[in-house]
């Protein structure tokens, strides 16, 4: 009589095994210059002899989640687009600085290994590092039974770029009489689903419901891929002068832009600038959600914002223009006032003071 197996614990390894091997084809897909191993090795191996003309190097590093946008993707068993999700939170953290993104490496936390379900969330990882311009260099799926139900899993990754010091961008680089410019989100990105779900899904039928001034149903929008901006924003690295980037995430537009400039600077934000995307509007009437929750919650239409000198203004619109990324003018850079607090206190510390000003343009 034999005794327990791993299986028997609930840990399937030939599954495991299976869901590697529907994956090799997505994960070489991300294939750049400086990967130096192939697939299958214990660590990712990234060559860096491309950067020896860099006077400084600095490696940036970020690492972040998705969030319960995963609920909806199980709830509606689409899994290929939450990995494009997953690399837009990592490596548009990383590029805010200036930093090229390198690699990435994943991880899957499931309860039990359905290697179709497995490899269709790395198609999506993926397919994020290809638009990222990143290799996906290695990663892990852990299955955790009886910590974690079958179809539950959660998705984590660590992110590396470059960038030589002398092109470092931050707060120190910030001038009284900068220009702000918006560049466009595609929807909800990767934040505040917590309460997107709890007002537009309230029920397992929710999912299901047209919305017509969305033109889709509302599982579609809040499935919507987030937008990645990291070959954007290095193109007008590239092509002008900049001075910082803000990446907008939880905590809103007035929290993220105040982190990238210094104490004595504040700036001013016009909504009238802008129409928001309709699902946004819709979690603000359905919820009856206060436009500053909203704006502390959601990234209202704006995904990145750059912080530019006004003689790059319209450089920076062009370059955006022409890689089809909805650019504008959306709030300057000035001195602060004595006593100025902003809307919201920076995001992660110190930093500026933002107002964000007018109603918005109606569509």
């Amino acid at each position: 009589m034999s005794g327990s197996s791993y299986a028997d614990s609930g840990v399937d390894v030939e599954a495991g095994e299976r869901a590697v091997t529907l994956m090799r084809a997505s994960v070489e897909r991300t294939n750049r210059s400086g990967v130096f191993a192939g697939f299958g090795g214990f660590a990712g191996l990234f060559d860096l002899s491309d950067y020896r003309h860099m006077k400084q190097p600095i490696l940036a590093t970020s690492t972040d989640g998705v969030g319960t946008k995963i609920a909806v993707a199980r709830a509606m068993d689409v899994h290929d687009t939450v990995g494009i999700d997953l690399v837009a939170m990592v490596v548009d953290d990383l590029v805010v600085c200036g930093a090229e993104p390198l690699l990435l490496t994943d991880y899957i936390a499931t309860g039990s290994v359905d290697p179709t379900r497995i490899a269709a969330i790395v198609s999506g990882i993926s397919e994020g590092c290809v638009q990222a311009g990143c290799a996906l260099v290695g990663g892990e799926t852990a299955e955790h039974p009886g910590l974690m139900d079958a179809d539950e899993y959660d998705l984590a990754a660590a992110g590396t770029g470059i960038v030589d010091a002398d092109e470092l961008l931050g707060p120190d680089k910030v001038r009284s009489g900068d220009v702000l410019i918006a560049m466009g989100s595609s929807g909800l990105h990767s934040n505040g689903y917590s309460l997107a779900r709890h007002v537009l899904i309230p029920n397992a039928t929710g999912l299901d419901r047209h919305i017509a001034e969305l033109g889709r149903t509302v599982g579609e929008e809040l499935l919507e891929p987030t937008r990645i901006y990291a070959q954007d924003v290095l193109a007008v690295i590239h092509a002008t002068s900049t001075h910082a980037f803000s990446h907008i995430t939880g905590g809103g537009i007035a929290a993220n832009i105040a982190r990238v400039l210094p104490e004595n600077l504040a700036a001013e934000i016009d909504r009238s600038t802008w129409t928001p995307p309709a699902v946004f509007a819709l979690i603000q009437r359905e919820g009856d959600v206060d436009q500053l929750e909203m704006e502390r919650t959601f990234n209202m239409g704006i995904g990145m914002v750059a912080v530019v000198p006004e003689a790059s203004v319209d450089a920076t619109l062009a370059t955006l223009s022409d890689r089809g990324l909805p650019a504008w003018v959306c709030g300057l850079v000035r001195d602060r006032r004595d006593g100025e607090e902003g809307d919201a206190a920076a995001k992660g510390g110190s930093g500026g003071a933002v107002t964000v000003t007018r109603d918005h343009r109606k569509g």
